[in-house]
């Protein structure tokens, strides 16, 4: 028995950074001595086990022979022949196919990944291996983000070809969010919306998002002239933001492609327009709830915070009742992506005064209740309380903006 660390981990400490998850393989060993060492198996397709005392997963090495077209269509040899090089051979890119002897602190980097590492290049391992799993089409897109590496031209172009084969139809809904989370994750999620149109991959992913790139904009207010650019734009400015802050980013101008060419200019109806898209892109990903609700609000409402001191009464508490009872930063966090995602240079003062007038209405929404309407408990069961209780907020909204 011999046991390598390999994987994400090596490649995270040649770039100097920590590693997250630490992963074993192992060679010439059984499933049978293992258990006797004390580890517990975990895989029912291969052997994995975990190590009881550092709870790192330890794999057998192993082979894997494609069955079908599935991205889980694999037969995999794992017997004591295996060597550490045909393992490391069926991964994906070189960066991540380096293994580490913890006892020597030799590393093994057969297919020269350290210097893809040193120079920034993701690049594929093997072409046969690589068509097997279309998945790595997407892991492809991923770790450009995660990493800030450039796509070697022939691995852009084996992706390319890939997706025009087809491949991409025989990954689930699942495994395909899975994916966009893991990018979400990153700090560089823009990229991987780049790289994924580039390659074709987003018309099969999430081909809402394609036509953004080539809708015009208001250029007075845009200059960057398309709606995807300024959604590229406004990714950047939320790369340190969680997932949910950035997948609303990335729809929050979605309802932008159903607006008539005529009236390209005109985007009084976009906000409501991206409701159903959200929905479509969400039911067939089978995205989280949570996920689902907060796009639609930030897609919804972020054009009312950007001329908040300009709406009605009636509007600003319709605006504002909706976040009473929300995580308010997070959609302004939306908002200022949205304000300072393009090529004009806007005005932070104006901002924050957007954001401290959002606040207070909020907060001033928070402390009004029932119970605050004048003669409350004279009111007669078939009085209209909600009718009362809306006059009431609007009496104090509109003192609150004469001070």
């Amino acid at each position: 028995m011999k046991i390598y660390q390999v994987g994400g981990a090596v490649r995270d400490k040649l770039m100097n950074r920590s590693p997250q998850d630490i992963d074993y393989v192992v060679v010439s060993s059984t499933p049978e001595e293992m258990l006797n060492k004390g580890f517990k198996q975990v895989g029912k397709n291969f052997p994995v086990f975990i190590n009881p005392t550092n709870k790192c997963e330890y794999a057998l090495a192993r082979k894997e022979i494609k069955t079908g077209n599935k991205h889980t269509d694999f037969k995999f040899i794992f017997d004591e022949s295996v060597s550490l090089e045909e393992d490391l051979m069926r991964r994906d890119f070189t960066c991540n196919a380096i293994a580490l002897d913890e006892e020597t602190s030799q590393i093994i980097d057969p297919f020269n990944g350290a210097n893809d590492i040193k120079n920034k290049i993701l690049k594929h391992i093997n072409s046969k291996h690589f068509i097997e799993d279309p998945l790595r089409i997407l892991r492809m897109c991923r770790f450009a983000a995660q990493l800030n590496f450039d796509i070697a031209p022939e691995t852009f172009l084996l992706a390319k070809q890939m997706v025009s084969d087809g491949l991409l139809k025989y990954l689930s809904p699942e495994r395909i969010w899975q994916e966009i989370l893991k990018a979400l994750q990153t700090n560089n999620f823009e990229l991987f919306i780049t790289a994924a149109q580039q390659c074709g991959a987003l018309q099969q992913i999430l081909p809402e998002i394609v036509p953004l790139f080539s809708i015009p904009e208001n250029i007075e207010k845009h200059p960057e002239e398309a709606v995807g650019a300024h959604t590229i734009l406004a990714l950047k400015e939320v790369s340190q933001s969680k997932p949910i802050i950035k997948f609303a980013v990335l729809v929050h101008d979605i309802g932008k492609i159903k607006t008539p060419k005529e009236n390209i200019s005109i985007y009084d109806d976009h906000a409501l327009n991206g409701i159903d898209i959200i929905n479509q892109i969400c039911n067939r990903l089978r995205i989280p709830n949570t996920y689902k609700k907060f796009a639609i609000l930030c897609c919804q409402y972020h054009t009312l915070f950007s001329k908040i001191k300009k709406l009605d009464s009636n509007t600003l508490i319709e605006f504002a009742d909706r976040f009473v009872k929300c995580e308010i930063n997070d959609f302004i966090e939306v908002c200022k992506a949205n304000y300072f995602g393009r090529l004009l240079k806007y005005d932070k003062e104006e901002f924050q005064e957007n954001v401290e007038m959002f606040k207070l209405i909020v907060e001033t929404l928070k402390k009004i209740k029932a119970s605050n309407i004048p003669n409350f408990n004279n009111i007669k069961k078939d009085k209209n309380i909600a009718n009362e209780l809306h006059k009431l907020k609007i009496d104090t909204i509109n003192n609150l903006l004469k001070k």
